[in-house]
């Protein structure tokens, strides 16, 4: 059966997961937050030199929890992780949390990751009040199935590259099978090969879901020097924390928190695919994975093997095709120029 994108071709094709936004062009900056119906199993897989996460640790498979009530994505690098406390609030007042014993509180487990926007002009002059935590509880109560991409959420100060970054997403349907990526881009790397405006994820492209580019007729020449001379690469100046792709590969297949965190390390390739260089030492790139369990593999191990080969190939072409979704919706901010702007069709 061919792959197809669901009807929204969003993460929330996935059934049980909604999206919330909150951001401040004002501030170029914004969280978004990814809450499943019901506590879904998670992991993560982090590849960037420079990570911001929260509570990674956690979804280790050796530990505790078991599941978390959400995942936060934001901007404002170490402010941002104030974005996750909101988060736990908001849940916590709606006694959505983990609970050991008969306690009357329960503890929201809510894992997030964040990008680097602040020199991106915006005015951050808070103070000591960071924006994120209110941010954080503005996301979750607007969670909904339909949401905008582009200059939204944890994408609206990112940059990917020299051009405008953003936040994008994706789905396919393989049989009874879902798979979501939701991805905030903000790279240290090109999302479009040398000198051109063609993605490098052309060829996972769906349905025209990024403006139908393709291939160029001759493939450049792009070598890991054109990285440091010129910008060839449409990259930018690196700094020291100064990125980072962050994102959710959503699944409704019921998976191990061990499955889960394979299927993160798979899903990863889909940021190799969609920008170079990546992984490197000024970038922070977190890949999480939700898996909501509401289609049940087989239990035979070799068909439960290849299923879950399966899972995690589409996951990677997913995230490749939300990567160059950011990028395509997003919108000239401030001096930052757009994909459309830059390259229009």
């Amino acid at each position: 059966m061919a792959i197809r994108p669901g009807p929204l071709n969003l993460i929330t094709d996935v059934d049980g997961i909604t999206v919330g936004n909150a951001q401040s062009e004002t501030v170029r900056s914004g969280v978004t937050v990814v809450l499943p119906d019901q506590r879904a199993v998670a992991a993560c897989d982090v590849r960037g030199g420079a990570p911001g996460t929260r509570e990674t640790d956690a979804l280790n498979p050796t530990c505790l929890v078991d599941a978390v009530e959400g995942l936060v994505l934001s901007g404002g690098s170490v402010y941002g992780l104030e974005a996750m406390s909101g988060a736990v609030a908001w849940l916590g007042a709606r006694k959505r949390g983990f609970a050991l014993g008969e306690t009357p509180v329960v503890s929201p487990v809510v894992p997030g990751a964040v990008l680097f926007d602040l020199p991106n002009g915006g005015d951050k002059d808070w103070g000591e009040t960071p924006p994120y935590r209110d941010w954080g509880r503005e996301a979750c109560a607007s969670a909904a199935r339909e949401f905008a991409l582009g200059n939204v959420g944890a994408g609206t100060g990112a940059m990917a590259g020299n051009l405008k970054g953003g936040l994008g997403s994706a789905s396919a349907r393989d049989g009874d099978l879902q798979v979501g990526a939701l991805i905030a881009v903000n790279p240290f790397g090109s999302v479009v090969m040398p000198a051109t405006g063609h993605f490098w994820a052309a060829p996972y492209e769906l349905d025209g879901e990024f403006g139908r580019r393709g291939w160029p007729s001759a493939l450049p020449a792009a070598s890991a020097a054109d990285v440091f001379h010129g910008t060839r690469l449409d990259i930018a100046p690196p700094a020291p924390g100064g990125n980072t792709t962050i994102g959710v590969v959503a699944t409704n297949a019921a998976l191990t928190k061990a499955e889960a965190g394979r299927i993160a390390i798979m899903a990863q390739d889909g940021l190799a695919r969609a920008i170079r260089p990546i992984h490197s030492q000024v970038d922070g790139d977190t890949i999480f994975v939700l898996a909501t369990g509401t289609h049940v593999l087989p239990e035979a191990p070799l068909e439960r093997l290849m299923q879950l080969l399966r899972i995690g190939a589409v996951a990677a072409d997913t995230v490749a095709r939300a990567v160059a979704r950011g990028v395509y919706a997003a919108s000239d901010l401030g001096d930052a120029v757009s994909y459309k702007s830059k390259y229009p069709l």
